[in-house]
């Protein structure tokens, strides 16, 4: 495994073409794609995911890019496919570090300016704008924009063509007919690629496991619109903020039924706007403030809500638990869930889910009624797109090894010669010769935490962790210079024990610990460091046989004359 150290493909010649996955092969987010040719190195998407309820005290996590930061003098530039944050959300974080210019259709690169503002790098950051299927040079890469449908605006394939081949990157996307926000998926030019000749194709696999195809975004407006026209009360419909379409479909389904609609939740008015500065949302009845809904009649209330994955902070979980300023459901009302349950999320959106109904409120998901559509391609559109391209190497990206698998099992169905499956850090070479795996590059996570960037294995997350489900005890022990006890040791016992019906286990290890304190030879209690330790040790020894845990355990010695 190569760790940063200079190997044959630091520089990649001109006849090569590597490809280098960092982030979303293996794992479903945080999306970082690398591509060596002549000398300089592409980077495809730059993006987050979130972590899940079990983590300490972090929300999100991104691709370690230390790989390419130590060869940022000869990275060319960053494309995004597309504006959703498993492909754009690490860019205000990381950009510093790479410094290279960033390209972007309309309306990711308002999003994109949007970010890098709130971190103060809007005027250093070089954002090249570039109008949908259009083409452009980065370094020795020469990209065409191929326009796709996903559940976001502006959804883009790459056509990456160098001297040692041509590359189609798809991004995420699927085949839909009836997209609802912006233009349709232009098969015409996909097609055409393959009378050129495709050298590779790197292939969302998220829906490789799943027969069929993902369905319409217009199936669903249909469906929204029967369903929110049985319902009599308020109804409130969550869906992720970066679904334009969704929200369009939402809003054309309550004036279909004299339903007035608020935004509930910064992300969709940060969404909202930026929609309508390129263009989309047009022709819709206007929105009305949250603040005036108490006025109107419940049968004429829709709310768009964020929090449909259960997130603490999303306006659901504010409303289920009545503390939303201006927002309140009751007994009668109904909330719609517009949306996917991202794997992790289960028990958040669930208890969501449960709260609401304990209120008298009824819930609608997918499970019961076609409110949602994947935004990624299922097995029948994966078939599709290879007898469209026709690419001699399929390289699975984007989903857990099984959906790789998966993927890779249809690629060789369409008769494709070479198929690579991967994960982040491995080093592909597409040209020249056979596709092969020529190495393996160290990669990892970083987390967010606060303000600053960690290692996901930092010592630091750690001990929060061992402190989540051990607890912590704080030790002052008072001794003299000959380190006898002068009193008895002060303890504080943090999600240890419970202060009222354990205090006779405190009041033990207490008892405990100054007798083996006063039972340590002579040049242990005179070292402050053994004697630390010495208690550190017999303290956690008492606990774990009293109460079953080991809690991270910190001692202070104070020596008086």
């Amino acid at each position: 495994m190569t760790d940063g150290a200079i190997a044959d493909f630091d520089v990649p010649g001109t006849e090569d073409l590597y490809f280098l996955p960092l982030g979303g092969t293996g794992e479903i987010g945080m999306n970082l794609n690398l591509y060596g040719h002549d000398g300089q190195w592409l980077m495809v998407d730059l993006g987050i995911t979130f972590s899940d309820a079990g983590a300490p005290g972090y929300d999100i996590l991104m691709a370690d890019p230390d790989f390419i930061v130590a060869r940022c003098d000869r990275l060319a530039g960053l494309v995004l496919t597309h504006a959703h944050e498993d492909h754009i959300g690490a860019v205000p974080y990381l950009w510093p570090r790479l410094r290279c210019p960033i390209y972007a259709t309309k309306f990711t690169a308002k999003l994109v300016r949007g970010k890098l503002a709130e971190f103060g790098w809007e005027d250093e950051a070089e954002i090249v704008e570039v109008p949908l299927s259009g083409s452009f040079e980065v370094g020795p890469f020469r990209i065409q924009l191929i326009t796709l449908t996903h559940s976001i605006p502006e959804p883009n394939a790459l056509v990456i063509r160098t001297a040692a081949g041509t590359v189609l990157h798809t991004g995420d996307w699927k085949l839909d007919p009836d997209p609802v926000v912006g233009e349709t998926y232009d098969d015409a030019a996909l097609r055409a690629l393959a009378e050129e000749g495709v050298l590779a194709m790197v292939c969302d696999s998220t829906n490789s496991l799943v027969p069929g195809v993902a369905g319409s975004e217009g199936t669903v407006q249909a469906n929204l619109e029967r369903l929110i026209g049985e319902l009599e009360n308020r109804v409130a419909v969550t869906c992720f903020a970066t679904n334009v379409a969704r929200l369009e479909s939402i809003r054309r389904a309550a004036a279909a039924h004299g339903r007035r609609v608020a935004l509930v939740g910064r992300s969709l008015h940060r969404i909202n706007r930026v929609a309508t500065e390129s263009g989309f949302l047009t022709d819709l009845p206007p929105l009305i403030d949250v603040e005036d809904m108490g006025y109107l009649p419940r049968s004429e209330v829709l709310l768009l809500c964020t929090g449909s994955q259960g997130e603490p902070r999303g306006a659901m979980w504010r409303i289920a638990r009545g503390e939303h300023q201006d927002v309140a459901l009751e007994a009668g009302d109904a909330v719609i869930f517009s949306s996917r349950v991202i794997p992790g999320n289960e028990t958040s959106i669930h208890a969501l889910q449960n709260r609401l109904v304990e209120q008298g409120i009824a819930i609608y998901t997918d499970r019961d009624e076609p409110v949602h559509v994947s935004g990624h391609p299922a097995r029948d559109e994966l078939t599709q797109m290879y007898q469209w391209v026709r690419p001699k190497i399929a390289v699975p990206v984007h989903g857990e090894a099984r959906h790789l698998v998966g993927q890779a099992e249809i690629a060789k169905e369409c008769q494709v010669p070479e198929v690579l499956v991967g994960e982040n850090g491995t080093l592909m070479r597409l040209a020249p010769g056979p596709a092969e795996i020529v190495d393996e590059i160290w990669t990892g996570r970083l987390v967010l935490d606060g303000t600053r960037l960690l290692p996901s294995d930092s010592p630091l997350l750690r001990d929060r962790s061992r402190l989540r489900y051990n607890g912590a005890v704080l030790v002052t022990l008072v001794v003299d210079g000959k380190g006898r006890p002068l009193d008895d040791p002060q303890i504080t016992f943090e999600g240890v024990l419970d202060p009222e019906s354990e205090r006779e286990i405190a009041e033990d290890a207490q008892a405990a610990l100054r007798e083996d304190v006063a039972r340590q030879p002579a040049h242990v209690r005179r070292d402050d460091e053994a004697l630390v330790e010495a208690a550190r040790v017999a303290l956690r020894r008492h606990l774990f046989k009293a109460v079953g845990k080991k809690p991270v355990t910190r001692v202070h010695v104070v020596r008086l004359p």
